[in-house]
């Protein structure tokens, strides 16, 4: 027991330096990570990355948006002038036709026999006329052997034969044209619609119901409309010249044609408060078809050198418009602006940003005012998809 205390105490001894050099190691080891952490400084924030355009110097062109209809620039409802049966149809449906084209045949032969007969009367007329005029020559010469009464008799029987030859080619014009009438031929140039009638049909002239309509579609017309307000900014554009008028499908993504104003209605809708306006457009390829809804945008005027960002820059807040821009040291700055007209996401700032700024276009809903970014800029080649980093 005596031998066994002296190796107790050793391995205590043992024990207790080992956990004081293990415990000093640690607390050496914390101090050093500390000193290191202390000559690095406070853990740096990272930028956020953000999409930025620059703030362009450039005209813009200031439209007017609405909606409008287009409408044949001649529309004809061909309806027949005689009364008869149809036998022959000239025309396919849809087809172009030309003016004075064939459409429709009546059945000629009743017209053709009145005229006949018109002419027959006549013919019987001028042989009257001729025996009438002998019979005035004989009286004529037989001078005092004629009474006075016979000779006034027969030059008033020759005038009334004369007015009768008259009155016979007024009813052979009348009966030619109602003949004329059976050949239904196209008064204008345009499209033919459905037909309304079949061969065999028996058409008449007091009927509502139509042959065939046709719409002139070179030039074609669209109506639509604008805010009275800016009546003024029209008509006075009007006064240079014809202002352009860009007719576009209903979602405004493709456009159709291209034309002029030329028709300001001679007043305003009170109900509305607007006015209606008639473009013509030369329509040579056919894109617009009469009855077919479009978009529409007049060009009433073009802002010169103006201030230019796009629409994804501007912000809304209960205090107004605002936009962030990036400055040299790559830090947002909050800009309040002021924007009047935008249109194909691009929009017109009045106030608070200058030409060659960069502002940002997408991340704002991270950004706050002198926050770090990194920014990505759009490559200007068309070829290309890929995106610069600054």
């Amino acid at each position: 027991m005596k031998k066994s205390r002296p190796i107790l105490w050793i391995l205590i001894i043992a024990a207790v330096g080992s956990a004081g050099y293990y415990g000093w190691q640690r607390y050496s080891a914390a101090e050093a990570g500390k000193a290191q952490t202390a000559q690095k400084g406070p853990a740096r924030v990272p930028a956020i990355p953000v999409s930025v355009a620059p703030v362009e110097k450039t005209d813009f062109p200031v439209y007017l948006t609405g909606l409008g209809t287009v409408q044949g620039f001649n529309t004809v409802q061909v309806r027949t002038r005689v009364d008869g049966q149809i036998d022959k149809i000239a025309f396919t449906e849809g087809q172009i036709v030309n003016q004075g084209d064939l459409l429709v045949e009546i059945d000629p032969r009743p017209f053709q026999a009145v005229l006949d007969q018109a002419k027959a009367k006549k013919q019987q007329d001028e042989a009257n006329l001729a025996n009438a005029n002998l019979d005035l020559q004989r009286y004529t010469k037989l001078g005092e052997f004629a009474t006075r009464q016979q000779t006034d008799t027969q030059r008033s029987t020759v005038a009334q034969l004369t007015a009768q030859i008259a009155a016979d080619e007024a009813a052979i014009a009348n009966a030619q044209t109602q003949l004329d009438y059976t050949q239904i031929k196209a008064p204008i140039t345009g499209v033919a619609g459905l037909r309304q009638v079949d061969i065999g049909n028996i058409v008449n002239a007091v009927t509502q119901t139509g042959i065939v309509t046709i719409s002139q579609i070179e030039p074609i017309s669209v109506i639509f409309t604008a805010p009275e307000d800016q009546l003024p900014y029209i008509s006075e554009g009007q006064k240079a010249g014809a202002l352009k008028v860009i007719a576009l499908t209903t979602d405004g993504k493709k456009t159709l044609a291209e034309g002029k104003l030329a028709v300001i209605n001679n007043q305003v809708d009170t109900t509305s408060g607007t006015i209606r306006l008639k473009a013509v457009f030369d329509n040579k390829d056919h894109t617009l078809w009469p009855g077919q809804s479009v978009s529409t945008r007049l060009l009433v005027r073009t802002l010169k050198d103006a201030t230019v960002v796009p629409d994804d820059a501007v912000q809304h807040s209960t205090n107004g418009l605002y936009a962030y821009t990036v400055n040299q040291e790559n830090k947002a700055e909050l800009r309040k602006i002021k924007a009047s007209y935008s249109i194909d996401g691009r929009s017109v700032v009045d106030e608070g940003l200058t030409p060659g700024q960069q502002v940002i276009t997408g991340g704002q809903f991270k950004v706050q005012p002198g926050s770090l970014v990194t920014t990505t800029v759009a490559s200007s080649d068309p070829g290309q998809n890929k995106v610069r980093q600054e």
